[in-house]
């Protein structure tokens, strides 16, 4: 396979996988995803602001997640987001001090 193919390939899995957050699982919580896989919609939107400033294409954290998100951020937790109870909380402070909250190699 050539490199622009599976550069289109990987393109078109990353949009499959922004669909199926936003739209088909948009009843899926932030804090449920990064308990579980140690990332979230929110990881997602500062990798592509990241990419974007990677290649010189100035973009801020808010400009990244509403191109994840397809709106601005506070606009998606106001029609999705619902309050984490403790326990999750607990786990979220954890899972984004692993993940997160250091730097990776």
């Amino acid at each position: 396979m050539d490199q622009q193919t599976e550069i289109e390939l990987q393109a078109a899995a990353f949009r499959r996988l922004q669909q199926h957050l936003m739209q088909d699982r948009a009843d899926v919580q932030n804090i449920d995803l990064m308990n579980l896989a140690g990332f979230c919609r929110n990881c997602l939107s500062r990798w592509y602001q990241e990419a974007a400033n990677a290649r010189g294409i100035e973009m801020t954290k808010d400009e990244g997640r509403a191109a994840f998100y397809g709106m601005p951020y506070d606009q998606w937790k106001a029609q999705n987001q619902t309050e984490a109870d403790p326990e999750k909380q607990a786990a979220f402070e954890t899972a984004f001090a692993e993940n997160v909250g250091k730097k990776k190699g």
